[in-house]
């Protein structure tokens, strides 16, 4: 019986066939194994052993030769897919024609064997699933079943990972009517070997029974399940760590398109759309440049991993750029230029596709009911536009595109009437940008209906988010393009650049909505009594697009914004106070996070840095937004208390002098709240109470945590440990409260017993009575950024004796814990350790700027005591991978560092720790 054959091999294989398979020299040898076997079951194992080879060697050919040239996808997929066509006709030949030879076969003992789904398509990624059709023409024979058994286990032997199926057509048919995925699987069949009249047939009928009466609601699941799809990948395009193949804009896209366009047209390459006016010559290549890519990736990250690995996390990120050849450059590194690129083509798939996919949903949409379209009221609109399906769009292109201000105009009246945009008008908006030149740039009616957009109709996220899908946005202001789909390699922002500022932008526009009134009360309060919208928004606008160069993006950021403001149509003033938001945007987020704000110093250099109560409140709700739009969790009550307390003893400032803001007042004010709260002490308690601490005390923590202190020192044994743990869903953390007789590295300890049970420390506090008692506190949260539930803390509490009683040791115990996972040790966070003697009056501030890990506190707490420093605060400030661990410290004598030979020893000693410390966690 002569071997079905399937085509000869391509041509356009990323390396010439009979380097991955030698079909030739694959028959000689089975030919002489099957002499000398003894038994089927010899000739089976000698069949695998062959075949493990010639596919060990294939693959390996493939990957050198993919590895030279990284960016040829389409050649290297159809490379993996042809060797697995070789392999798998050569184990049918052994089953078929070996070891269950059939003399005189009859018509029900038919077999055709077909690739569906991916490998249907031809395309294979190194470690992609086998999913295979066995097809039979009535119902399954012995001897077929015993082909596909032998054949299967054969191919388990060979390690291949297949997904099979034993049908008839009828059976086919009936359960492809039945279930989308199915019948997805089957529009991309593709006859390996076997009987072909019967894969034909197949063929025909699936067109003609199923496919050609059905494409409404082929298209109707198919949009459901990819909005499904995106929902379970977290719903946004620009997700940092992207799922190659399921998230958005990613390689399932692309074959939904094509499922469709192959479903409705009955092509069966995705090149003839082009024919059937699915896409355009230009739209189709850019699909193409975009499916060579990302196929790229995706078999760089099989190849990376050595198996299906479709996610990009943060460590292969690193590794396929570095595979792809993406070096560092223009001040950022090669991993960031990757995924800008990754970005970019996700978007040119998500935006085309989505254009696709409605118009293939309009076109073929069941006709809705009589009644629903006379009830309905369709939006009015003048020429040059029209509504379509509901949908705005253009009446006549010519008259549209004679006045280039109508690429603008058309997103206005798209919010006025309250319609999506059309895949036509999209189409005519993208082929048509060359029209946004620098004339239509510098009209002022151009900016100034720009500016309309952002400021008029309450949404202007909508708009925005449109323009820059279409490309708009960066062709009427180009120093926005450089920040499309620009990725930050970090952990702490969760979007692009781009995707960041138009969340920023949704984030402000809900709060003057009033929709968040409730958990932003200071920024809604703001924005109530009344700001310069223009200014907030044209800041919110640009207050990032200095990013992604050498420069400090915020000093290039306003230089920018000194250009483009004038153009946009604000005043002199407006212009001014615009670039001083965006070159000071940071300023209220680090002074509020890394910085001890009960520090009269601290507010007084706050308040100069604003001068003014309109900059204050601008710059307010700017931080706010800011925060918010760097992802979900971002923001929580813990920045909000920090911010609402900076805002509001910086207002103080500026309201009543900054005279005023000083220790002796806080002071006066802190032991009043304190008495007053002291209700039923004696009066010698009292006294003794009020005695006992030294002015940073009084100063320096909130009056709640005064009464617990108070209540702890009580009547305390000098032997004792006192502590209490309290949740404090104000500030979204614990408060866990410590009192003790002082002695040295207690501190220490303590940031090492927290460390011990998983938790965050976000702020602390520690001060010496006069009476030698240890007072401290610290703030602290979970894993997730919250406070520890009330189920947790007794194992807290006794973990923090044990450490404090010194039955644990922090440095031993906490030695295994202090790894890196995999996915985090890609990221590069250089030490910066800075020694600030002016931002406070006692005490000298360290600040220490690293690479974040579970014993890094405890590290530099540990160095600090060792060096005989007094620790009276820390302000722990963490972004993702990167920690900024603040200190207010001194000397043993209760004096500033001073000396610059201290500050060096003690800046050595730190660095050495932590770099200690990094290796330990790298191992």
């Amino acid at each position: 019986m002569n071997t079905p054959q399937i085509d000869a091999a391509p041509q356009d294989l990323i390396l010439p066939a009979l380097q991955i398979f030698d079909a030739p020299a694959m028959q000689i040898a089975l030919d002489a194994a099957n002499l000398i076997a003894p038994d089927d079951k010899a000739l089976r194992a000698a069949a695998v052993g062959l075949l493990k080879n010639a596919q060990a060697a294939g693959r390996a050919a493939i990957k050198t030769a993919f590895e030279a040239q990284p960016f040829r996808a389409g050649p290297t997929t159809r490379a993996y897919s042809w060797l697995t066509d070789q392999i798998l006709t050569t184990v049918l030949d052994v089953a078929r024609n070996r070891l269950h030879p059939l003399s005189n076969p009859t018509d029900g003992e038919r077999l055709s064997v077909i690739a569906v789904g991916g490998y249907g398509r031809g395309e294979m990624a190194p470690h992609s699933d086998v999913d295979l059709l066995f097809l039979t023409p009535y119902k399954m024979t012995p001897w077929a079943e015993s082909v596909i058994e032998s054949t299967l286990y054969m191919l388990w032997d060979l390690k291949m990972k297949v997904g099979h199926a034993s049908r008839t057509i009828k059976d086919c048919l009936r359960l492809a009517e039945e279930d989308y995925t199915i019948r997805t699987s089957l529009v991309e069949y593709r006859y390996l070997t076997g009987d072909a009249a019967l894969a034909e047939q197949l063929g025909k009928r699936l067109w003609t029974e199923l496919f050609k009466s059905t494409a409404p609601d082929f298209i109707d699941a198919k949009l459901e399940e990819r909005a499904q799809r995106h929902r379970k990948q977290g719903g946004q395009r620009y997700m940092v760590e992207p799922n190659v193949k399921e998230g958005k804009g990613g390689l399932r896209d692309l074959q939904s398109l094509y499922w469709i366009g192959k479903y409705i047209h009955g092509v069966r390459d995705a090149s003839e759309l082009v024919r059937h006016k699915v896409f355009t010559q230009e739209e189709y290549e850019a699909f193409r440049a975009a499916h060579e890519f990302l196929w790229a990736v995706r078999c760089h990250l099989h190849l990376i991993a050595n198996r299906a690995q479709d996610q990009l996390t943060f460590d292969m990120q690193v590794a396929v750029a570095d595979a792809m050849g993406y070096a560092d450059g223009g001040g950022r590194r090669g991993v960031e230029h990757f995924m800008q690129a990754y970005f970019r083509h996700a978007t040119m798939v998500g935006d085309l596709t989505r254009i696709f996919l409605v118009a293939q949903e309009r076109r073929h949409a069941k006709a809705a009911p009589m009644l629903e379209r006379l009830l309905k009221r369709k939006p009015k609109t003048k020429p040059p536009y029209d509504i379509k399906q509901n949908r705005l769009t253009v009446s006549g292109p010519k008259t549209f595109l004679a006045d280039p201000m109508n690429l603008l105009r058309i997103f206005e009246e798209s919010m006025r009437t309250g319609t999506l945009m059309h895949p036509d008008a999209m189409r005519l908006i993208k082929g048509n940008l060359h029209l946004i030149d620098d004339a239509m740039r510098n009209d002022p009616d151009a900016n100034k209906l720009f500016l309309g957009l952002l400021l008029k109709h309450g949404n202007p996220e909508r708009s925005l988010r449109r323009m820059n899908e279409l490309g708009v946005l960066a062709a009427f202001l180009p120093d926005f393009a450089p920040i499309v789909a620009m990725m930050q390699f970090n952990m702490y922002h969760h979007y692009t650049v781009d995707e960041h500022t138009i969340q920023c932008i949704s984030h402000l526009s809900q709060i003057e909505r009033g929709e968040l009134i409730e958990s932003l009360p200071l920024a809604s309060g703001i924005l109530k009594a009344g700001v310069n919208r223009k200014v907030l928004y044209v800041a919110m606008l640009l207050h990032d697009i200095g990013k992604g160069r050498p420069e400090d993006h915020s000093i290039l950021g306003a230089q920018i914004a000194r250009r483009l403001c004038p153009r946009l149509g604000l005043s002199k003033k407006e212009c001014e106070t615009v670039e001083w938001l965006i070159r000071y945007h940071l300023l209220m987020s680090d002074t509020a996070q890394k910085r001890d704000i009960s520090e009269p110093r601290t507010i007084r250099g706050f308040a100069k840095a604003v001068k003014s109560v309109e900059r204050l409140d601008l710059l307010t709700v700017l931080t706010v937004c800011d925060i918010r739009g760097v992802g979900p969790g971002t923001w929580n009550n813990w920045k909000a208390v920090l911010l609402r307390n900076l805002h509001a003893a910086t207002r103080s400032a500026l309201d009543n002098g900054l005279e005023d803001v000083n220790r002796e007042t806080r002071e006066t004010v802190a032991k009043r709240s304190l008495r007053d709260t002291l209700d039923g002490w004696e009066p010698a308690d009292i006294k003794k109470e009020m005695g006992r601490h030294y002015g940073p005390y009084w100063q320096g923590l909130p009056p709640a945590t005064h009464v617990i202190f108070a209540g702890l020192l009580r009547d305390i044994p000098d032997d004792e440990i006192r502590i209490d743990l309290m949740p404090d869903p104000d500030r979204d953390a614990t408060r866990a409260c410590f009192a003790m007789v002082d002695h040295p590295g207690l501190f220490s300890r303590m940031t090492g017993a927290l460390a011990l049970v998983g938790a965050n420390i976000v702020d602390a506090r520690s001060y010496t009575s006069k009476d030698g008692y240890a007072t401290a506190v610290f703030w602290i949260q979970d894993a997730d950024g919250h406070p520890f539930e009330e189920t947790r803390l007794p194992r807290l509490r006794n973990m923090i004796h044990k450490t404090l009683l010194g039955e644990v040791v922090p440095r031993d115990a906490l030695a295994d814990r202090d790894k890196l996972p995999k996915r985090m040790r890609a990221f590069r966070v250089p030490t910066n350790i800075t020694f600030d003697n002016e931002g406070s009056e006692i005490y000298t501030i360290i600040e220490v700027d690293t690479r974040d890990r579970a014993g890094l506190l405890f590290d530099l707490t540990r160095t600090l005591a060792n060096a005989h420093v007094y620790i009276a605060s820390a302000v722990i400030a963490t972004y993702g991978e990167q920690a900024v661990d603040t200190f207010y410290v001194k000397d043993l004598t209760g004096l500033k560092f001073h000396s610059e030979s201290k500050r060096h020893s003690l800046e050595k000693r730190l660095r050495e720790a932590i770099d200690r410390g990094a290796e330990r966690a790298h191992t």
